[in-house]
């Protein structure tokens, strides 16, 4: 059997929307959605982006916010079946997201536990919010990802290792090139037709379990 990791994305992947920008819409000033552009755009660093987005919002609406996700965050079909076949075939299950600790863990809660879960992490003792970087880039990164996917594959990487990217958006764009496979939807599967990458299409985690089956046992 081959040596699989599977990195899988969070917001717009795991959950069906992105909920940074759920949370943006229910609760930001309206100098957001032009901060989010130049992130989609690649004009802005997601770090510097998210951050400035989330310095918008008062500490005060931490809990508010939580329940909104918990209330709002429809998982993805077939997700819970898919951490089971992983667990079944003994392969690793990395949650690296670009959302952050305070809404993350509790959304993922009820359906770990996991290989690990990677994400951004959160101070609310100031007035407004402030988002911490305990996964930044490492010396070969230059993007100021925020929780820098490939910094965190490359820590976790074994030389037979045969890694898989699940994910959506421009935050996964730099782990996808240099993956083995990316399983993608919307964006980054756009762009990974563009960069010629090995990819496969998903709408659901029922689609991911038919291409880690395929897989499973060979190297491609």
């Amino acid at each position: 059997m081959a040596n699989i990791k599977v990195f899988c994305d969070f917001d717009g992947t795991i959950t069906e929307k992105d909920n940074i920008i759920s949370i943006m819409k229910k609760f930001a000033p309206p100098e957001w959605a032009g901060l989010k552009d130049k992130v989609l755009s690649q004009e802005m660093s997601i770090q510097e982006g998210v951050g400035r987005m989330f310095s918008l919002l008062p500490s005060t609406l931490k809990e508010d916010i939580i329940e909104f996700i918990l209330e709002n965050g429809r998982i993805r079909a077939g997700f819970q079946e898919f951490v089971d076949y992983l667990k079944e075939e003994n392969i690793p299950l990395y949650i690296v997201s670009g959302g952050i600790d305070f809404f993350v863990k509790p959304v993922l809660e009820k359906y770990g536990p996991f290989e690990a879960v990677f994400c951004n992490a959160s101070d609310f003792s100031g007035e407004k919010i402030n988002i911490l970087w305990p996964y930044s880039c490492d010396d070969e990164c230059k993007n100021n990802c925020g929780c820098c996917k490939p910094s965190i594959m490359r820590k976790l990487e074994t030389e037979d290792a045969f890694k898989i990217v699940i994910g959506d958006s421009v935050t996964d764009l730099e782990a996808a090139k240099q993956a083995d496979l990316v399983i993608g939807r919307d964006l980054l599967l756009d762009k990974s037709k563009e960069m010629n990458l090995n990819y496969r299409a998903f709408e659901t985690f029922y689609d991911c379990i038919a291409v880690l089956k395929n897989i499973n046992g060979v190297r491609v």
